[in-house]
């Protein structure tokens, strides 16, 4: 950064935080080395917008760097700091914390992480993970997940609740002996009705989720994948899926953290803006399930959504 006549390093040590994205990229080098591209990756703007932030970091002493391989990697290391900037960062730390401490920028750059770990081919240039590559090249990447499914018990009947156009289904339907796939909306179980066509051991139903259309202890499963946000009344829906599990049985619900993204209720008529882990496992709970559990869902590095966690509740063996 060129110090023109006016300036003072004073000046270009807070003109360098004075972006958002910088203050966020900094927060993240506080806690990770990372390279230009995984800095990229989780705050989602394009890959030279990010390197030009961290040049102004960089030049301003916020940042410091090395290179390993063809990449540079950076850095925010406090103790490293020169006083000043050590200062001046410990004191708005907690509020850069406060103000700028998105959720989504730590669950996406453990994704990062996560596939620095798993593809080291495709990090930094190493090819110990070439495998990988090559498996993924030869048969796709989600025949892993796929195959999994095998794990549940083939005499199993399955409730996948607000289907939608059927994607759950389509996974569950080899690997059990029955899946109910239940809608309220007419247009979605036309489409998966056309997405299932041939498929013989998929029963279709129309009903919402706070009353399904199915008798009291007739599945040994339900899934409910990204519909409950959409729901007025959670709890009421919770319950229903209790009620139509066999003692022993499961229900297995995936949705949004709590986010701030309010368009959404305008966009795609959600009616809640996520769930916390607390409130979710509560929801389990007050509806008699036992074992209630929340994980969060690893996301995918270019996913631009709000995190996703799986919530696991059972209903007892002697209800």
């Amino acid at each position: 950064m060129k110090r023109s006549a006016t300036t003072s390093p004073l000046t270009e040590r807070l003109a360098a935080l004075s972006e958002v994205v910088r203050l966020r990229v900094c927060r993240l080098l506080e806690r990770h080395e990372l390279s230009v591209g995984e800095v990229a990756s989780v705050v989602q703007l394009p890959q030279s917008t990010v390197s030009r932030h961290l040049k102004v970091l960089a030049e301003a002493g916020w940042a410091q760097k090395r290179a390993e391989g063809t990449a540079t990697l950076y850095r925010l290391a406090p103790d490293d700091l020169e006083a000043p900037h050590r200062a001046l960062w410990l004191a708005i730390r907690e509020q850069v914390e406060r103000d700028f401490g998105s959720e989504d920028d730590l669950r996406r750059v453990a994704a990062v992480l996560a596939e620095r770990r798993t593809d080291s081919l495709s990090f930094f240039g190493r090819v110990a993970g070439e495998w990988d590559k090559v498996r993924t090249e030869l048969f796709g990447e989600d025949f892993t997940a796929r195959a999994l499914l095998a794990l549940l018990p083939p005499d199993w009947e399955v409730a996948d609740l607000g289907c939608g156009t059927g994607n759950a289904s389509e996974l569950l339907a080899p690997r059990v002996r029955r899946v109910i796939a239940v809608d309220q909306s007419g247009p979605m179980l036309e489409a998966a009705r056309k997405r299932l066509e041939g498929v013989r051991n998929v029963r279709f139903e129309a009903g919402a989720l706070e009353s399904l259309p199915l008798e009291s202890g007739s599945v040994d499963a339900c899934v409910c994948a990204l519909v409950l946000h959409h729901v007025a009344e959670p709890l009421a829906a919770v319950r229903e899926m209790r009620r139509i599990l066999r003692p022993g049985g499961a229900a297995l619900i995936v949705d949004m953290f709590a986010h701030e993204r309010v368009e959404y209720r305008h966009t795609m008529g959600h009616a809640h803006l996520g769930f916390e882990p607390g409130a979710m496992t509560g929801l389990l709970e007050e509806a008699g399930f036992v074992c209630a559990r929340v994980a969060p869902l690893e996301c995918g590095i270019g996913a631009r959504g709000p995190g996703l966690f799986v919530a696991v509740g059972e209903r007892g063996a002697g209800a």
